[in-house]
């Protein structure tokens, strides 16, 4: 459908901006050609902040990615979910092997104050579509959303250290639901998502929170890693 109306009612590029021409979900066809060919890789900051799981991310923060997350997170493009959710889909299976697996996704929570900016929650529908794609692959898939996000400050007004300091306190466990959590992890790999790493710190803090009520997290899935922590 995503396609159709992109077709009827023509939008800019989101890869590229190119103009007035057939566009899938959001992109054209020489753009979509690059996110295709994008491979998951490992990806490991440095210094390895504590706490992180191994994370997996699809490519650089980089060229067509880089605008396509930006379009989907900053612009109002949310119908770029439906690509990105796929691609999210394909880190985490590869993350695993390949092989189909119990999985339950917890994507990193958003503040409020970014929720209301980018009119949702765009880390929960990134994991809604993820989790769809994976079902019907064959994986049975769960979503949890056991944290909260609380206000902290602007994260590009931070150095490494601020970064790492305001990510210790940046989340809290929901009321009453550790039982329940523990429950849906058990025998699932426990997978933690995020649309980009930079230092991973963000990550780290979200592993120790659900380390502390005894569910380890086994992964971490990134739509991208900014260029220096590709591949490392």
């Amino acid at each position: 459908m995503a396609g159709l109306v992109d077709l009827v009612l023509p939008a800019a590029c989101a890869g590229c901006e190119a103009e007035r021409v057939p566009l899938r979900y959001g992109v054209c066809a020489e753009c979509a050609a690059e996110l295709e060919d994008l491979r998951p890789g490992p990806t490991s900051p440095t210094p390895v902040p504590a706490g992180l799981p191994p994370c997996t991310a699809l490519g650089p923060y980089d060229g067509v990615l880089r605008e396509v997350l930006l379009a989907y997170k900053e612009r109002g493009r949310h119908g770029l979910a439906v690509p990105l959710g796929a691609l999210l889909a394909d880190v985490i299976a590869s993350a695993a092997g390949g092989d189909p697996l119990g999985v339950l996704l917890i994507p990193v929570p958003t503040t409020a104050r970014a929720a209301r900016a980018r009119h949702g929650d765009h880390m929960g529908r990134l994991a809604r579509r993820a989790a769809d794609r994976l079902r019907r692959a064959g994986w049975p898939t769960a979503v949890a959303r056991p944290l909260r996000a609380l206000p902290k400050p602007d994260s590009a007004e931070l150095d490494a250290a601020g970064r790492a300091a305001a990510a210790e306190s940046a989340f809290r466990l929901r009321a009453g639901r550790a039982a329940a959590l523990r429950r849906a992890a058990a025998g699932r790999r426990v997978v933690v998502l995020d649309d980009i790493v930079t230092t991973g710190v963000t990550l780290a803090a979200v592993a120790r929170c659900l380390a502390a009520i005894d569910i380890p997290v086994d992964g971490a899935s990134v739509i991208a890693a900014t260029r220096l922590r590709y591949g490392q």
